[in-house]
């Protein structure tokens, strides 16, 4: 007997180490916007300091499509999605950046700004993406489709102006996608099949181009998202929606307002931002202690981030502003209080992301991009250089993997060096 538990012992201990060094592992997630969906991603020991024209190009992968979506990057492996004629499509690429596979995922979206946008989600060996026209689709790591379903037929929802944005979200074994609309407001399928696992119920809002945060509080897993003029948050275990918020009414809104909503909740400690585009208001919201409601910590009506994100650093919110005054300037607000602490013109809006302690910002005109400390008295660029390849506006969000910045402009792909 103990000769036998010996050998179960030896056994395990083997697959342990046979495992623990393989490129993916099951259960790992990658997703929009790194770890949580933060744009805070968990490296260490890069550059403080880049040299003079930037960090070294390792190397740069064109004929991706036309597309907005940020990389999504593995142990063995880059995804990217992108636009090609009428089709979206889904790229799989090698560490150094040759091509494995393409697939076909579903119909672009082709009315304005015809770049896709979707950012894949991967999840035990699988790939998740949403098309231009409504597909949710699952395509395994050899480029095969599982399955998909057009969540925008089946609910009777149709895209708003500038088309579907969404990049999904994995909450165990279910993948949320929002259709909004008339039928329901968010859907939950199984991964493994596509089947339904629960539908929310309908707040007659538009969606939007929304990537849903989910938090965990007071025992609870719940999805926080922006549909319309509402702010919700829906159980992630059945799809009832906990609760809603007004957000048209807070932000006092008269005449006709622009409802593009894009930036993903920030979360810390029981409070929760919401901030959007066009002169729309920043609010941070209180849960209260069983997550069953929320309540209005502070306003900030000069601070209105519209595409690039949003970071929390320590107490400080970092962004960039759109159509507020002042209006297209890079800005920091205090997390506590709310107030902006400074706001300062570089070149133009645009996305931010941050790791091993330091900002990287990416404007979205002219392609600059910058290596900041982060600072709640002023901009304090370190470096900085400029993207010259690629069409388009630079709206996809950079990304940092094992000392690596991914940036992708049009239909390429540029992979620098950033590590000491």
């Amino acid at each position: 007997m103990r000769l036998k538990t010996l050998i179960l012992h030896r056994l395990f201990i083997s697959l342990i180490i046979s495992t623990a060094f393989l490129p993916v592992a099951f259960g790992q997630l990658y997703e929009w916007r790194g770890p949580g969906r933060t744009g805070i991603y968990n490296e260490t020991g890069l550059l403080n300091k880049w040299p003079e024209g930037g960090p070294a190009l390792l190397w740069e992968a064109t004929g991706m499509g036309d597309g907005y979506s940020s990389a999504t990057v593995t142990g063995d492996a880059v995804y990217l999605t992108g636009r090609k004629d009428s089709s979206d499509v889904l790229i799989a690429l090698t560490p150094e950046g040759k091509t494995k596979w393409e697939t076909i995922y579903g119909k672009a979206w082709l009315e304005n700004h015809t770049g896709s946008r979707c950012t894949p989600t991967y999840y035990n060996g699988n790939l998740f993406v949403i098309s231009g026209s409504g597909d949710i689709v699952c395509v395994g790591s050899d480029g095969k489709i599982k399955w998909s379903k057009n969540h925008y037929k089946l609910y009777d929802s149709k895209p708003i102006m500038f088309g579907i944005s969404e990049s999904p979200l994995i909450v165990d074994n279910i993948v949320i996608a929002s259709p909004g609309g008339k039928k329901a407001s968010m859907v939950a399928f199984n991964t493994n099949d596509g089947k339904v696992v629960w539908e929310s119920e309908p707040i007659n809002q538009e969606p939007q181009y929304m990537n849903p945060k989910l938090i965990e509080y007071a025992g609870k897993k719940m999805i926080v998202s922006v549909m319309g003029t509402d702010i919700f948050a829906v159980d992630a275990k059945d799809g009832k929606i906990i609760w809603k918020v007004n957000y048209a009414g807070v932000n006092a809104a008269t005449g006709r307002v622009m409802k593009n909503h894009a930036i993903t909740p920030l979360f810390k400690d029981g409070y929760i931002l919401i901030a959007n585009g066009y002169n729309w208001v920043a609010l941070k919201l209180k849960l209260s202690p069983d997550g069953n409601s929320v309540e209005t910590v502070w306003e900030n009506r000069n601070f209105d981030p519209q595409l690039g994100g949003v970071i929390l650093v320590g107490n400080n919110i970092y962004g960039s502003t759109h159509m507020s005054k002042p209006a297209d300037e890079w800005a920091c607000v205090d997390w506590i209080t709310g107030k902006t602490l400074w706001s300062t013109k570089w070149y133009s809006r645009g996305s931010m992301i941050s790791a091993d302690g330091m900002l990287y910002l990416y404007e979205e005109k002219s392609g600059h991009v910058a290596l900041v400390n982060p600072d709640p008295s002023k901009l304090d660029i370190v470096s900085e250089f400029q993207i010259t390849k690629g069409a388009g506006p630079f709206w996809a969000h950079p990304v940092i993997s094992n000392g690596k910045l991914y940036i992708r402009h049009g239909d390429v792909l540029m992979v620098y060096n950033v590590k000491k």
